[in-house]
């Protein structure tokens, strides 16, 4: 059995982050979960991560990542190259399906079981099944709109679950 789909969004303008996550969890074609958490704050709330894919790996990843955090004092880039390091090498984590946006006060990064650890050049990610929609919608509302980072996530999440069937609009937020 394999957990699917999820729409994760990060957006920094003007100051402010945005992190949004939907509530939608699916077993195969079933929805089987509608307000699940999938955005949420660690490292005494400095750090705000969201997870698309299995939920027990991304959960252990989270707490993995803490765990760097801690010992490198808050570090997110050294924690997030590490964690991608121990996540591509281990024979264990090697096996976990997910993939995370861990983003702080002023870097924003996407890391996965690949070793990947990117940092996008638009302050936007999204990731997950409607996570390409999320992401082209907010850049479109950042060049044509005046709206907020939170007003973003929120109108680009609205618009990749009106197209994602694995996206739904229970969303939770969370800022920095």
């Amino acid at each position: 059995m394999k957990f699917h789909g999820t729409t994760i969004l990060a957006v920094r303008h003007n100051g402010k982050l945005a992190v949004a996550g939907d509530g939608q969890v699916t077993l195969n074609n079933t929805i089987i979960k509608h307000h699940a958490k999938k955005v949420r704050r660690i490292y005494n709330g400095k750090i705000i991560v969201g997870f698309a894919g299995a939920t027990a790996d991304a959960l252990n990843l989270s707490e993995r990542l803490e765990a760097k955090l801690d010992r490198y004092n808050g570090n997110l880039t050294r924690s997030a190259v590490e964690l991608a390091r121990d996540w591509r090498t281990d024979k264990y984590l090697r096996r976990l399906e997910a993939i995370m946006i861990a983003v702080d006060e002023s870097r924003m990064f996407l890391i996965s079981g690949n070793g990947d650890v990117i940092e996008p050049d638009e302050n936007i990610m999204g990731i997950g099944s409607g996570g390409v929609g999320a992401q082209a919608a907010a850049m479109a509302l950042i060049r044509h709109t005046d709206m907020d980072a939170k007003s973003i996530v929120k109108e680009a999440m609205k618009i990749a679950g009106s197209i994602c069937v694995f996206t739904n609009d229970y969303l939770t937020i969370e800022e920095l």
